[in-house]
């Protein structure tokens, strides 16, 4: 996997990624797109709701949304490291098992999210979740 960064001006920069999609950062504590950093929060929360909306589809759940809102704290010294990280899953849909919700979230964060893997060498990441009934 290979990917490519270029400082476009000020404290901008476009990413590309080896499969051609491209994505601004902005260093500049994300007043134009996103920083870095949270660019990071996002990839965590995509990858794990990658995970959790296909473990729940293939328990035949009838789920309709996934969302997932991402909380950080950040170490007081440079560099400002993330210390913590929790995961909030709001799952959508039509009669949801809560069981098989808390097994695709433990699944995503113990065994197939990459990015949370990653992360958890370092990181406390937490996650919850509640079930809406639509």
């Amino acid at each position: 996997m290979k990917a490519e960064v270029k400082w476009v001006g000020d404290e901008l920069f476009m990413g590309t990624s080896e499969s051609g999609h491209t994505i601004v950062l902005d260093a500049n504590g994300g007043a134009l797109a996103p920083s870095p950093l949270e660019n990071v929060l996002i990839s965590l929360g995509a990858c794990s709701s990658v995970d959790v909306v296909s473990i729940l589809e293939k328990a035949r759940q009838n789920i309709r949304g996934c969302k997932v809102e991402i909380t950080a704290k950040r170490v007081d010294t440079v560099p400002k490291l993330f210390s913590d990280i929790h995961l909030h899953f709001v799952i959508e849909g039509n009669e949801i098992s809560e069981k098989h919700v808390e097994r695709a979230v433990k699944l995503s964060a113990d065994k197939y999210c990459s990015v949370a893997l990653m992360l958890n060498k370092s990181v406390n990441i937490t996650h919850d979740f509640e079930v809406k009934a639509v």
